[in-house]
């Protein structure tokens, strides 16, 4: 939903969702029972650029209250552009655990760079922030998504006939505190593992990772690349531990192919958007099966 340099006007936004959901009606239309889920990195970033120029006037607000604003947001563009097909949003929290390893060393990148006295200024809020080349950037934790805690309104709602948006940007993170009551933290959630964990939640079938490339690759920039079609989980795991998948980019989309098969999915499918169809047939993008 942003252009190569970052830009998101909501104009350009809007263009790129309904051209997504061209490729999910044909989908819908065409028989299959579909959920959806969506990244929000950019959205987020502009909801917190904003909390830090306006901070001086309004207390900036959480980042789990930022996930929230923007699956709202996103969803609502979602059902505007699939309209006439009935859909609908579950504005989804995810659990987490409050003693994940992440909170102690929060890695997760967010929001725009500044300079070292506003990353001091916003430190003093009780923000983490880390120097990187280009400046000081706030960081977050990423824990690992335990459970999608409205999977039942989703599979309600299926149930009546919607196609379900869900769980928006790895869903608003909470986690529940020593007295069992459920509060948001501030973190932000992997999209792809989200997903996994959603897929499985609403027990479907199929897994498809929409991304801009037909295939995952190995070799990825080097002068051989080979793409990786139909493979089984053991083989994928041998190539994610040899380094060939990015952390930052084709890594998580992996690492979610994986565990939704592991987990008792039939199969996952990473591909580009507009062979979204065909990865369904099973005649491209990589295929990941248990065998």
């Amino acid at each position: 939903m942003t252009a190569p340099d970052g830009s998101a006007a909501p104009a350009d936004q809007l263009r790129a969702i309904e051209l997504a959901m061209g490729h999910v009606a044909t989908l819908i239309r065409a028989g299959h029972e579909v959920v959806l889920t969506h990244g929000n990195g950019p959205q987020v970033g502009n909801i917190l650029l904003k909390n830090q120029l306006t901070s001086h006037v309004v207390p900036p607000v959480p980042l789990d209250w930022c996930g929230a604003q923007t699956q709202a947001t996103i969803g609502t563009m979602i059902m505007n552009s699939l309209d006439p097909l009935p859909a609908a949003v579950v504005v989804t929290r995810t659990l987490v655990d409050p003693d994940d390893p992440a909170f102690a060393d929060p890695v997760k990148p967010i929001g725009q760079y500044f300079s070292k006295d506003e990353a001091r200024r916003f430190e003093q809020l009780g923000q983490t922030w880390r120097k990187f080349e280009r400046g000081w950037r706030r960081v977050v934790a990423s824990p690992r998504p335990i459970e999608i805690l409205d999977a039942g309104t989703a599979v309600a709602l299926m149930a009546a006939g919607y196609t379900i948006v869900a769980a928006g940007g790895g869903g608003v993170p909470v986690a529940r505190g020593p007295d069992g009551r459920l509060a948001g933290v501030e973190a932000v959630i992997d999209k792809d593992h989200a997903a996994a964990v959603l897929a499985r939640a609403v027990r479907a079938g199929v897994l498809v990772i929409a991304t801009d490339v037909p295939n995952a690759i190995l070799g990825y920039g080097t002068a051989e690349p080979r793409p990786i079609g139909m493979v089984s989980v053991a083989e994928l795991r041998e190539h994610q531990a040899a380094g060939h998948f990015a952390s930052g980019s084709m890594g998580p989309k992996v690492e979610a192919a994986l565990r939704f098969v592991e987990d008792g999915g039939q199969r996952a499918v990473i591909t580009s958007l507009d062979h979204i169809s065909d990865a369904l047939s099973g005649n491209i993008g990589t295929t990941v099966t248990e065998s």
